[in-house]
C-alpha cells in the first residue's frame, strides 16, 4: 500500500515537473474558446495545452455551474489562474446545456450533446459492442444456440431461437457472440484473453430447465447454431471521460490493428497488451515509440537506433489484460509491435 501511495505521488510530482519544464500553455493560446458542435476534449485540450493528456491536473470545476465537467457546444472556456497556477474553467454555458423541462419535478440534461472526449464515429462499430473474455474456457462455458423456430439456419431480428446452458435467473437480456482470435502476448507468451465478436442481442422469454427460447432484437451479423450467449452489459462508450495519464509507469505495445491492414495511422483503433490489472481505463494517453534496428554497412553489424516518439494514443475500452485505443496523433506510419508507454 505505502509502495502504491508513493508510486502514486512520485507520478503527480513527475506531472507537474513536466508542466513546469515545458510550460503548461501554449504559445499564441486564446483565453477564451467557445465550444463548437464537433469538438472532442482532446481538440480542446490541444488548443491551450502543451501536453493534452494533463488536463485533469490543470480543469477547474467552477462551483457556480451545473455539472461543470460536462461541456456541450456553445459553453466558454476560459484560460485563468488560482493561487499562480493556469487553470482551465467553464466561464459560461450555451444553449446546447440547457436543461429540458419533462414536468413540474423532472428535468432532463441533454446528454447526448455532451462534447466527447474522442471522436465517436472513428470508433470501430465491432469493438463499440464486441468483449474480450479472459480464456477460451469462460466462453464454452456460456449457453450457446442449439436451433432456430422453422429450422432455419440463420437467424434476424423477431426469429425465435433455442439455447442450452445454464441461465441467470434474474437475467431478461443476453448479448450474442462468436469466438474470435486468441490474444497471446508475443513476449511472454500469455493469453490475454479471447475476443468474443458481437453479433446481436436476444430477450429471454422462457426457461425450462436448461433450454432458453429467446427472441432476436438486434442482429448485426449472422446468428447461427453454436454462437455463445454472455449476460447483457452497457456497450456505450462512455463519451464523458478525461485524456489522462495512466496512473502508474506502464510499459506494452501494439498487439494488433481493426481490418488487420499492415500500417496504422491516425484516427485507426488498436488493440494493446495493457488493462486493468496495470492501472489502464478508459481516457489514458500513452505515447507510441519506435526503435529501429539498421544493419551499419561498414561493420556489418545491427545497429539498433535510439528509441523516437511516432505518435500517441487514447483508450477508449479497457478490459483485465488488454485494451481498445484509438490512435490521436502520428508523426509517420505505426505498426503493430510499436511500444507504448507513459506520455
Amino acid at each position: 500500500m505505502r509502495k502504491s501511495l508513493l508510486g502514486a505521488a512520485l507520478l503527480c510530482l513527475m506531472s507537474w515537473s513536466a508542466i513546469a519544464a515545458e510550460g503548461p500553455i501554449k504559445n499564441g493560446h486564446p483565453d477564451t474558446y467557445t465550444v463548437v458542435k464537433g469538438d472532442t476534449l482532446w481538440d480542446i485540450s490541444n488548443t491551450f495545452l502543451n501536453t493534452p493528456w494533463l488536463w485533469p491536473e490543470i480543469w477547474h470545476a467552477n462551483p457556480q455551474i451545473d455539472n461543470p465537467h460536462l461541456i456541450y457546444p456553445g459553453d466558454v472556456i476560459s484560460l485563468v489562474y488560482i493561487d499562480g497556477r493556469p487553470r482551465l474553467t467553464l466561464s459560461s454555458r450555451g444553449e446546447a446545456s440547457r436543461t429540458i423541462k419533462l414536468s413540474p419535478k423532472v428535468r432532463s440534461t441533454p446528454i447526448d450533446s455532451v462534447i466527447p472526449a474522442i471522436p465517436l464515429d472513428k470508433i470501430n462499430s465491432l469493438l463499440k459492442r464486441s468483449r474480450v473474455v479472459s480464456s477460451l474456457e469462460e466462453l464454452e462455458r456460456a449457453p450457446y444456440i442449439v436451433a432456430a423456430a422453422q429450422d432455419k439456419v440463420i437467424s434476424g431480428v423477431d426469429d425465435q431461437i433455442y439455447a442450452r446452458g445454464s441461465f441467470e435467473a434474474n437475467a431478461p437480456a443476453y448479448g450474442v457472440y462468436r469466438q474470435g482470435d486468441v490474444i497471446v502476448d508475443p513476449s511472454t507468451r500469455e493469453v490475454l484473453g479471447v475476443m468474443a465478436v458481437d453479433l446481436g442481442a436476444v430477450d429471454v422469454k422462457q426457461i425450462e430447465g436448461d433450454i432458453a427460447t429467446l427472441r432476436v432484437t438486434r442482429s448485426d451479423r449472422e446468428i447461427r447454431s453454436g454462437d455463445r450467449l454472455l449476460e447483457s452489459e452497457e456497450r456505450r462508450i462512455d463519451s464523458t471521460f478525461f485524456p489522462s495519464a495512466p496512473g502508474q509507469r506502464v510499459e506494452g505495445e501494439i498487439l494488433a490493428v481493426s481490418g488487420g491492414i499492415s500500417q496504422i495511422g491516425l484516427y485507426d483503433n488498436v488493440l494493446v497488451n495493457l488493462g486493468e490489472r496495470d492501472g489502464i481505463q478508459p481516457g489514458n494517453v500513452l505515447a507510441i515509440n519506435r526503435n529501429l534496428t539498421v544493419v551499419d554497412e561498414k561493420r556489418k553489424q545491427q545497429l539498433t537506433l535510439p528509441e523516437h516518439r511516432v505518435g500517441l494514443l487514447m483508450v477508449y475500452r479497457s478490459f483485465e489484460k488488454v485494451s481498445f485505443g484509438i490512435i490521436l496523433e502520428t508523426n509517420e506510419p505505426l505498426m503493430v509491435g510499436d511500444r507504448l508507454e507513459n506520455p
